[in-house]
């Protein structure tokens, strides 16, 4: 029974050109089906013979095949009772006991009749007048609720059904036309509508099919990217070892000289030290002899020292390692920079330095509210000013609040969604920042922060504004307050969207929101401190 379920389901009889049970089915080179007048008229309609589906060309026209056994089941398909939906009959108003089917309804009268009920209509010369249609329920939705009179024009101004004292009232100068004109003038465009839907439907098959061919290649090029990015990285440190190895190698050769440089350097200066302590003693002992000639004889030789100089060597190591050691911290910090460029990896770095921030009410315009787990603000219109505090950290006059949470090092890093808001202000600012008197928010003023103003996004140093390509529901906010750096995300797409950077900072850094005004709900959805997920 699954089998027969699985084969009979709908999709499977549905032609992907008209979206309807195939008529006629035939199945072309590549296996797939369509009704035959489908795909000839599509492939009438190109330059090229190619599969809606696949998109396989064919260098001539296919001649077109009908597949016996699927059209059997499609016949079955197409005899195989559905859901059954009971019929809402329109019954007779007239009827006071058994109510009967009514066979018309009559716009005049405004009542659907019976066969029996009907007959006057048919027989009574005033009546034969009158508007007689398909039954149809709810006749009372085509009275004017004003004038309790049919609604026999429609206003084109006000494209609105009206009667006939609405157009003397309400709709006067506007431009009405009776009912059937307006239905004869849009049903004329049926044709033409038609068409459009079908362009629109036939867009969206091979939108469809592209997609799906992207789907089917896209694992491929995965796997092939995996596996390339696996090869560099395995023939970089294979390079890394060998270069490794040779430096290890190199430095080991050369202490081994040194040492074998300096260890004749001591077996020479120790052989002199012996030589000059004999010189010393003959010394000692032609100076206690009473021979005058043998005195003068020897002393000129033993008391002049060798001519020879005091061996001298350099052991001090070359200084070229050191030199070696700067470029591969520098060869380091390049491929970490090289692999921040990739945005998932960036992203997860960053979200390492993730921060749980709660804001902070004593800091918090008047008329914002802040949620009770501190994680939302929005701002409101009705808020009378002495039901706050007065706090010396609260912000007096715009719609401003700080997070709890400061920072004087390190990297920190938060999400905030925007979604469904028209304007707002979001990064951070310094502990000293001015929170009683207007003043804006830039640089300048101790604020480092991105914001949306008439459909254009800019940061605090920015002098013109900018449309994303992407929108934009949540914004990551990253900050190196040691390399003096904010720098501002599309977290759903992972892309950067501002940085501000080359900046000491020198004090206390707190993450800051602005919600902005309401402006009569059109910006009431709140700024929300959302959680930061880790990847993995």
């Amino acid at each position: 029974m699954a089998l027969a379920s699985c084969l009979l389901s709908e999709e499977r009889f549905e032609c992907s050109i008209c979206l309807d049970v195939f008529t006629d089915p035939v199945t072309i080179l590549c296996g797939h089906n369509f009704c035959s007048a489908c795909i000839n008229t599509y492939w009438d309609s190109g330059d090229t013979c190619q599969c809606p589906m696949c998109k396989r060309k064919f260098s001539t026209r296919p001649e077109l095949q009908v597949n016996t056994d699927f059209k059997k089941l499609v016949q079955v398909k197409a005899s195989t009772p559905g859901p059954q939906i009971p019929a809402l009959d329109v019954l007779c108003d007239i009827c006071s006991e058994i109510k009967e089917k009514a066979v018309k309804s009559c716009l005049t009268c405004l009542t659907s009749f019976c066969e029996s009920h009907l007959e006057p209509h048919r027989r009574v010369a005033v009546l034969k007048g009158h508007k007689l249609l398909e039954p149809v329920k709810n006749l009372d939705d085509r009275m004017c609720k004003t004038h309790n009179k049919m609604t026999e024009l429609y206003c084109l101004k006000e494209q609105a059904f009206i009667c006939v004292l609405c157009f003397s009232a309400d709709h006067k100068g506007h431009n009405a036309v009776p009912l059937e004109e307006q239905y004869e003038k849009v049903a004329a465009t049926k044709d033409e509508a038609q068409a459009n839907i079908q362009k629109l439907i036939q867009t969206r098959i091979e939108k469809i099919a592209e997609v799906e061919e992207l789907l089917d290649v896209s694992p491929v090029d995965s796997e092939k990217e995996k596996q390339d990015a696996v090869q560099v990285f395995t023939e970089l440190i294979q390079s890394i070892q060998v270069s490794q190895a040779e430096l290890v190698e190199a430095i080991e050769q050369r202490h081994s000289a040194i040492k074998q440089k300096g260890e004749e350097f001591l077996k020479e200066l120790r052989r002199e030290v012996t030589e000059l302590k004999s010189r010393s003693s003959q010394l000692e002992h032609l100076s206690q002899s009473e021979d005058h000639y043998h005195f003068l004889q020897s002393f000129p030789t033993l008391s002049k020292p060798p001519h020879k100089s005091c061996p001298d060597t350099d052991l001090c190591p070359d200084l070229s390692f050191q030199a070696t050691r700067g470029d591969l911290t520098r060869l380091k910090q390049r491929v970490d920079g090289i692999m921040e460029e990739i945005p998932e990896i960036r992203m997860k770095r960053m979200r390492e330095h993730a921060v749980d921030l709660t804001l902070d009410p004593d800091t918090a315009f008047y008329l914002l509210v802040i949620s009770e787990d501190g994680k939302q603000v929005s701002a409101e219109h009705n808020i009378e000013k002495d039901k706050v505090t007065d706090n010396p950290k609260r912000f007096e006059r715009c719609f401003q609040v700080l997070a709890k949470e400061g920072f004087t090092t390190g990297k920190f890093y938060f999400e905030v969604q925007v979604k469904g808001k028209i304007r707002w202000i979001v990064g951070v600012a310094k502990e000293s920042v001015d929170r009683k008197n207007m003043i804006r928010v830039t640089v300048k003023n101790g604020f480092w922060t991105f914001s949306l103003v008439e459909g254009k996004y800019g940061s605090s140093a920015d002098s013109e504004r900018k449309i994303l390509k992407e929108e934009l529901q949540k914004l990551g906010v990253f900050v190196d307050y040691n390399k003096g750096e904010v720098s501002f995300y599309n977290v759903d797409s992972k892309s950067r969207i501002g940085c501000l950077t080359g900046y000491c900072f020198t004090e206390k850094l707190y993450p800051y929101f602005c919600p902005q005004p309401n402006e009569n709900g059109k910006n009431s959805a709140p700024l929300i401190i959302t959680p930061v997920p880790q990847m993995h």
